[in-house]
């Protein structure tokens, strides 16, 4: 929870619901202090709860701790409403109250339901109409307030007297429902008065009934055959009445105008039915299996943007409109057609030949069918299905029927944190592609792809791209629900799924891809400073690097085994993805020191001394093993690719200087042989321009990052990419589609790159958990000679802005309240302990003036 200071940027929450339900009873506190004279300190601060009975209290707390601070009052009980506030002093007076903060502990027991898990007895199949559920209730007079806790086996959109339930997509959102499912809570009060209510939830098949994975494993019913409703209603009255209206067999069922729905294949909904059907038949208590029921606090799938068509053409009947990039989400028409008109809605991310290509969704139908009541204008739009396109078919309408249309954007509702522009066009673009691939794929969980039939949460992907989404947007709620599926999911050896939720019958150990487990907790604590994310996950951090440690055994060599190893390397063949440079054997074993080493660090922090001498010594001995059977007296790494040297140089596993300058110099070889083109894949990419900065090399990988050569990141740009492909040559310099069978154009895994683009074109590294301590050293170049960079971090905004010109670096920084910052420039000068405020910093520089690009030269004056 986040309480503002006065005149700090809003609170995260939806502006229409003040009111934030949390799971905990003694929830942490945070504020940011928005300005403060030079050299303030924060030395006490104040807090108020003011409890919904009337009761005051007020604790004070010494110090200069304003993020997750420990609730420094008694422990709150399940639907406890509690309203905070807080003030801070240095050496003098108070600061003024900031606004208070509405929190609501929500059901925390089994205890606290008194509803039950409801299903249709009839008529509610996957082959059936989707099913809504509801009932009837009388609502008196002197209603003071309302909850409504939602969750489903399927998803569930509910309606309270025919106006629906929040702006939430997808409810519950997916988990393994026999495990860990998740609920949802609102705030209805506004929505009801006295007299009859009814509530209505229409369920969807979602995750739990419909396609997941379509391959060898796959089933139509992946989790369960029939879907289930839990809502509970509880309403409180003036006279201190408490009602509650919970889904039991007293409920009943009907069908709804959606005939078929699915995510990967589409919605199909006949508005010729009645929207307000009525519900006849019986529902009983379901029988399904269901793990421990716990409120989602993650930001929702929310409708973000609504795109107007940059173009529109018709061919003959068919109707293609250009939204103008690739996005997630559906279409929304309005139209005006006769009864029983069938209009079809295809989707796609490119088109060839004029048409879409639908090959790289392979079984995936992608298709939204709408029979028309023929009343006038209709709008159509589905509730249970999403779609990756950027072009959209609309077959079956006559000319000028179709009246609007508009592309909906979705996503999880996560706030922006942090914007990057530079005086390179291209890495602009670059930067919002990056941003684009990451709105669509961290909806409820991070997926690799939105588009096709897959969709899943893969491990290897998100641990690869975790200090990238800490920085762009505040995803600390949203990972933190997902390592803790993670952690559900573990198989009782050790082993990490390769993708969470699990889908998989049977699972490995994956190299880069188990290593999530360690390495996703340990980014969200440097990130935010939560400290209560390792204390959870530590179990979970140990049986991994357990389990890979049984499997190296006393060698500590991680070898053999079905790795993916360096996927999806540039050089591998295309129908062999896993074919890449690098050993997979060095790989693993370079892995397995990385999340050893982060476990000892876990360890220290945790303050588990005999861990973390044991993890530190396991990593040395690691260490060892890898130098002495994979690195030669020359500094050459086995396989002696990109990647082997990138992972050795950047995860400090070199330990002698003469052979770090050795690898290194072999990495600059091997990167200008290649034409400063990439050649690393999934685990190689993300640390390869790091790898060269460590050595003195970022002119190497500026020219790599820049590089408008195929395989690069500028290659695509060039080609029109509005997100991140999952091939570098997803699209060919011709415009078809790249031929094998797994090609996506929205894949976020090498939008890694982005975290060495604000480290060093943005300048801004955080380099104590939660930005606490930042430094500051933007790396200019002959390509990039500006850039500005505003990164919000749980302190408050870091800024920087900074021009070189020839004979002339200057830098302007802002540091919020709270964190302090190193400032370096280009000339080697340091400046160390810099408080909050704006300062700016000049430095000597030098530029080969023909190497500017041309778009650079005005800029360089």
């Amino acid at each position: 929870m986040v309480i503002e200071q006065t005149n700090a940027s809003p609170p995260t929450r939806p502006a229409e619901d003040p009111l934030t339900f949390v799971h905990a009873t003694q929830p942490r506190l945070s504020w940011r202090i928005t300005g403060a004279p030079s050299g303030w300190r924060q030395r006490r601060a104040e807090i108020e709860a003011h409890y919904a009975d009337g009761r005051r209290r007020t604790a004070t707390l010494n110090g200069d701790q304003q993020v997750l601070v420990s609730w420094p009052f008694p422990t709150l009980a399940a639907r406890e409403r509690v309203t905070v506030r807080v003030r801070v002093t240095g050496e003098g007076p108070f600061s003024k109250w900031s606004p208070g903060s509405a929190i609501e502990v929500s059901p925390l027991d089994p205890s606290d339901w008194t509803a039950h898990w409801i299903t249709p007895v009839s008529g509610a199949t996957s082959q059936d109409p989707a099913p809504i559920i509801g009932t009837t209730f009388l609502v008196d007079e002197g209603l003071t307030s309302a909850r409504l806790h939602l969750s489903a086996l399927g998803i569930a959109v509910i309606y309270l007297n025919g106006q629906r339930v929040g702006e939430d997509q997808f409810v519950p959102g997916w988990t393994t429902y026999d495990r860990l499912i998740r609920f949802r809570s609102y705030n209805v009060t506004e929505m009801l008065s006295a007299g009859p209510v009814d509530v209505a939830a229409l369920l969807g098949n979602g995750w739990y009934r419909g396609r997941i994975a379509s391959l060898p494993i796959h089933r139509d019913a992946f989790y369960g055959d029939d879907l289930a409703l839990l809502c509970q209603l509880e309403l409180t009255y003036a006279d201190g009445r408490q009602i509650t209206i919970g889904t039991d067999d007293s409920w009943a069922a009907g069908s709804s105008q959606v005939l078929a729905n699915d995510f990967y294949d589409g919605q199909t909904t006949d508005l010729r039915r009645s929207s307000s059907p009525t519900l006849t038949t019986p529902v009983t208590y379901s029988t399904a299996p269901v793990g421990r029921v716990q409120l989602a606090t993650a930001p929702p799938v929310r409708e973000l943007e609504a795109l107007k068509p940059l173009q529109i053409s018709r061919k003959g009947a068919t109707i293609v409109a250009d939204v103008g990039r690739n996005v997630v989400g559906w279409a929304r028409l309005r139209v005006r057609g006769n009864h029983g008109d069938l209009i079809t809605v295809r989707h796609a991310e490119v088109l060839e030949n004029g048409e879409l290509s639908v090959r790289p969704l392979r079984s995936a139908e992608a298709t939204d069918r709408y029979y028309l009541a023929g009343s006038g204008d209709e709008f159509l739009e589905p509730q249970l299905t999403y779609h990756g396109f950027r072009y959209i078919e609309i077959s079956g309408l006559p000319e000028g029927a179709l009246l609007d249309l508009e592309a909906v954007v979705v996503g999880s509702a996560l706030t922006p944190t942090a914007s990057l522009d530079t005086s390179h066009p291209g890495l602009n673009q670059l930067h919002r592609n990056v941003v684009n691939s990451m709105v669509g794929n961290f909806l409820d969980i991070p997926t690799d792809c939105p588009q096709r039939d897959e969709r899943l949460g893969w491990t290897g992907d998100a641990q690869v791209f975790a200090p990238t989404a800490t920085t762009l947007f505040d995803v600390s709620r949203f990972l933190n629900e997902w390592v803790e599926s993670l952690a559900v999911d573990q198989l009782e050896d050790g082993t990490v799924p390769a993708v969470v939720p699990r889908v998989f019958p049977t699972e490995q150990p994956l190299a880069g891809w188990g290593d999530a487990a360690v390495i996703v907790p340990w980014v969200l604590y440097q990130r935010y400073g939560d400290l209560d994310v390792l204390r959870r996950q530590y179990p979970s951090m140990t049986a991994w690097v357990e389990r890979v440690r049984s499997l190296a055994g006393d060698t500590l060599l991680w070898t053999g085994g079905e790795q993916l190893g360096d996927w999806l390397d540039p050089l591998a063949p295309p129908d062999e993805p896993a074919a890449a440079q690098a050993d997979p054997d060095v790989v693993a074993t370079a892995s397995f020191f990385h999340s050893t080493d982060i476990l000892a660090q876990v360890a220290a922090v945790l303050d588990n001394t005999s861990d973390a001498k044991r993890y530190a010594d396991m990593a040395d001995g690691i260490r060892d093993a890898f130098c002495n059977n994979y690195v030669d007296a020359q500094g050459r790494v086995a396989s002696d690719c990109q990647t082997v040297y990138a992972l050795a140089l950047a995860w400090g596993i070199l330990r002698a200087p003469r052979i770090q300058d050795l690898a290194g110099r072999r990495l600059a070889e091997l990167v200008e042989s290649q034409g400063f083109t990439v050649a690393t894949g999934f685990l190689g990419t993300p640390v390869v321009l790091q790898a060269l900065t460590s050595i003195g090399r970022s002119d190497d990988a500026y020219r790599m990052l820049t590089n408008r050569e195929f395989p690069g990141w500028l290659y695509a740009v060039d080609l029109g990419a509005t997100t991140i492909w999952e091939r570098w040559d997803s699209l060919q310099p011709d415009g078809s589609v790249n031929p094998g069978t797994m090609t996506s154009f929205n894949h976020y895994a090498f939008g890694a790159v982005a975290s060495w683009m604000h480290e060093h074109i943005g300048g801004i590294s955080p380099v104590a958990p939660g930005a606490r301590e930042v430094r500051v050293a933007p790396l200019p170049s002959d390509e990039v000679t500006s850039a500005r960079m505003s990164y919000e971090s749980p302190y408050g905004p870091i800024q920087t802005s900074w021009t070189a010109r020839i004979g002339q670096f200057h830098v302007e920084v802002d540091i919020p309240v709270g964190v302090t910052a190193t400032v370096q420039l280009p000339d080697g000068a340091v400046f160390d302990g810099i408080e909050h405020g704006h300062h700016r910093f000049n430095s000597d520089i030098q530029f080969d003036a023909s190497l500017v690009q041309p778009e650079n030269q005005q800029r360089l004056g």
